[in-house]
């Protein structure tokens, strides 16, 4: 029995050394392991590409559950046999790497982008790209993570810029991508259009004042927001709402707050008669809701009375003051007019942008946008179609499945999809100007072409990590054989934004899903069922807790208990218990190890009933997590096999074992018989112990599958799964 077993098991020492010795081995890499005669060239590939970390800095528990949950994945399907594939990558996350670092050059130098130029600010975020790069893929492999790090791929690298590039153009020349002035979710302090998924809505004490336009207006209106009033072009009202029936179709002139407007009354079913006062003022250029409702009904949509600073446009004595202290110009003029008939407190959602914290303001903008319910040419739908049908029909799976309703829910009341930033870093878009003329796709040869100042949304260029990973729009071996990729594992705060936009791109470019699997994991929470935040303080870093604990002990800690869909909570303790269950892990081999030590193995020991029985026991386990396995429950089979392992085999076999085998203090009088029975039981269960547990919990069992005295494989990673027969 080697040495190292005399000692307690240290993670420290083992982890960084096994994964290095993992990596030399090439058996990450499919191709090799083909090579290498341990799989089958011709063998069923499974694929799963990495939802790339941004490039902002260190990894949190919740990407720990992702890389623990998907190498798991990995690991149980590579020693299934597949030719199993991995994709690593990172996501330039443009809006928030630009953020971070302009951040850091005001405070260093106190320059802005401007001062500095787009050619300057873009070299700076490279550099800070690279190191954060660095730094990610370091946490990435200490958490154990057998990617394919030669098919390594970066959102903003060559292959990706090109992938952005043609399928930019085959969606202008389909007619689904457009410029066109609509409304936006506008950042005033970072000066961008932001994304939904980029707005943070943060609950703030609000009033809602109901009032009057003029004192001959015949219907009084609520809104949070008198400023923007100046705007009005229309007051909504439901159409069976019998208080304002006669006022439907009349139309009035005011003067509000020194600004002449022109109200038409309108109505619209989208109108909740019991929200104030059932009537809506309509400020199409400042609201999505009624943005829609002027296109409904053909009014203005062209009176923009806020601009990008925030500040008022209007003439008067609200020309060029912030919002807010319009806001409160207006409700003293209402008050001294007699106009404003109540003023109550309320709470309400107030959008800001995550990464300046500015209060968004919806603004018409000259924008680009991909159209999704224009049908495509040839196809005969639309992109909306083409992102209901799959999930419709199960050819994509969502796991659990309560979220189909919330997806459905979503798409049908998708807008089109606005896909352009005002920012420096990112995929520029790939449109060239001269005069009247346009050049999309490519970059023009001649000069005196001007490329377009925006870049693409992150989601643009992320929409195609499937198929862009493996080589597209070439038509590559990999994208032949690994695409529809098998699984696709996130969380389900971003199901809309980038899981759908995948199967958008995918159905467009590819004519077929992206994934056939989408597992949604939880949210991480502390032992309180809080949400990890730095307010609390009680953020665990996965780096500190894999140096003190292992990452054996973290994976199986964020595994056990995180049914999909469902928010887990992990603490100090709870990864402590998986560090001593590695231990204990350790101590059994070295029981087992050093009492079979001159063992002939290959002798046809035959098991006694007892023995047998337990056999028996143990391949019940073994079907019972090989179907969890299948069928994602891989929560439920770590918890199993955790059991067994400490419950029936420590506690109640080894303990068995002592009596039959024997030790110093009391020697056995069993049969050589017997005492064979147990040992060739006792390596039968500890060899297939550690291949059930090696994708929960792979630095340890890969450490003591080095030192068993025979073996299938090299590696345990490749080992063969234990199946019956």
């Amino acid at each position: 029995m080697p040495e190292k077993f005399l000692q307690p098991y240290d993670p420290s020492a083992t982890e960084s050394r096994i994964y290095e010795e993992w990596e030399q081995s090439g058996l990450f890499n499919p191709d090799e392991s083909a090579k290498q005669g341990i799989t089958s060239a011709d063998a069923p590939a499974y694929s799963i590409v990495l939802p790339p970390p941004n490039v902002t800095g260190r990894l949190h528990m919740g990407h720990a559950l992702m890389l623990a949950i998907q190498d798991t994945f990995i690991r149980y399907k590579r020693m299934r046999g597949f030719r199993t594939l991995w994709i690593p990558g990172t996501d330039h996350a443009a809006i928030a790497t630009q953020s971070v670092v302009e951040k850091q050059i005001k405070k260093d130098e106190n320059l802005s982008r401007h001062d500095l130029g787009r050619e300057q600010l873009l070299k700076r975020i490279e550099k800070f790209a690279n190191e954060s790069h660095d730094t990610i893929v370091k946490q990435v492999k200490t958490m154990g993570a057998s990617l394919d790090w030669t098919r390594e791929a970066f959102t903003l690298d060559e292959t990706r810029t090109r992938a952005v590039r043609t399928i930019f153009k085959l969606m202008y020349d389909a007619g689904l991508i457009y410029r066109g002035l609509r409304i936006v979710n506008w950042d005033p302090k970072g000066q961008t259009t932001i994304s939904d998924d980029e707005i943070v809505y943060e609950e703030r004490a609000a009033k809602l004042y109901t009032f009057r336009y003029s004192k001959d207006f015949p219907i009084p209106v609520a809104t949070t927001r008198p400023e923007t009033k100046v705007g009005d072009v229309a007051v909504a009202v439901h159409p069976d709402d019998a208080r304002y029936t006669a006022f439907i179709g009349k139309e009035y002139d005011a003067i509000f707050c020194d600004v002449p407007i022109h109200i038409k009354v309108v109505s619209d079913k989208e109108v909740d008669p019991a929200f104030g006062t059932g009537a809506i003022g309509v400020t199409p250029a400042h609201s999505h809701v009624d943005w829609d409702i002027a296109s409904r009904h053909e009014l203005s949509q062209e009176i923009i009375v806020i601009n990008e600073f925030a500040k008022m446009t209007v003439n008067g004595r609200l020309e060029g003051k912030k919002v807010l202290d319009a806001r409160d110009t207006v409700v003293e003029w209402l008050k001294s007019e007699g106009l404003l008939e109540k003023e109550e407190d309320i709470t309400q959602n107030v959008s800001t942008a995550e990464r300046t914290g500015g209060v968004i303001e919806p603004l018409p903008k000259l924008q680009w946008f991909i159209d999704v319910t224009r049908e495509i040419p040839g196809r005969g739908k639309s992109l909306k179609e083409l992102m209901l049908e799959p999930v419709q029909s199960g050819a994509i799976q969502i796991i659990p499945t309560h979220y189909e309703k919330t997806y459905f829910h979503w798409i049908e009341n998708l807008r089109d999809w606005c896909i352009s930033r005002q920012i420096w870093y990112g995929h520029r878009i790939p449109v060239w100007y001269k005069g009247e003329a346009i050049i999309v796709g490519t970059p023009p040869a001649e000069e005196g072409w001007i490329q377009d100042e925006d870049t693409l949304d992150t989601w643009f260029s992320s929409g195609l990590w499937t198929f862009s990973t493996l080589g597209w729009p070439e038509a590559t071996e990999d994208l032949r054989t690994y695409h529809p990729t098998d699984v696709l594992e996130t969380g389900p705060d971003i199901l809309f934004f980038w899981v759908a936009r995948m199967i958008l791109m995918s159905e467009f470019a590819l004519n077929t899903i992206p994934f056939k699997t989408v597992y949604l994991h939880g949210i991480v929470r502390d032992a309180q069922g809080r949400k990890m935040s730095k307010s609390l303080g009680n953020n665990l870093d996965p780096l500190e807790i894999t140096s003190r604990f292992g990452a054996d002990a973290a994976r199986m800690a964020l595994i056990v208990g995180n049914a999909p869909g469902t928010d887990s909570r992990i603490s100090e303790d709870k990864i402590k218990g998986y560090k001593h269950f590695a231990n204990k892990l350790w101590n059994i081999a070295r029981f087992v190890l050093e009492n079979t030590e001159n063992f002939d193995r290959s002798s046809q020991t035959e098991l006694n009933s007892e023995d047998a029985a337990r056999k028996t026991e143990y391949e019940i386990i073994i079907a019972d997590v090989t179907a969890d396995m299948e069928a994602y429950r891989v929560y439920l089979a770590a918890e199993k096999l955790y059991h067994y392992v400490w419950h029936q085999l420590a506690d109640v076999i080894l303990e068995e074992s002592k009596a039959i085998l024997g030790t110093v203090r009391t020697p056995s009088d069993a049969s050589a018989e017997a005492k064979n029975s147990k040992k060739t039981l006792l390596i039968y269960l500890l060899d297939n112990s550690l291949r059930m547990l090696h994708p929960f919990m792979p630095f340890v069992t890969e450490e003591i599958w080095q030192s068993m005295p025979t073996k299938d494989a090299k590696f345990l990673m490749v080992a063969k799964w234990p199946l019956l027969h």
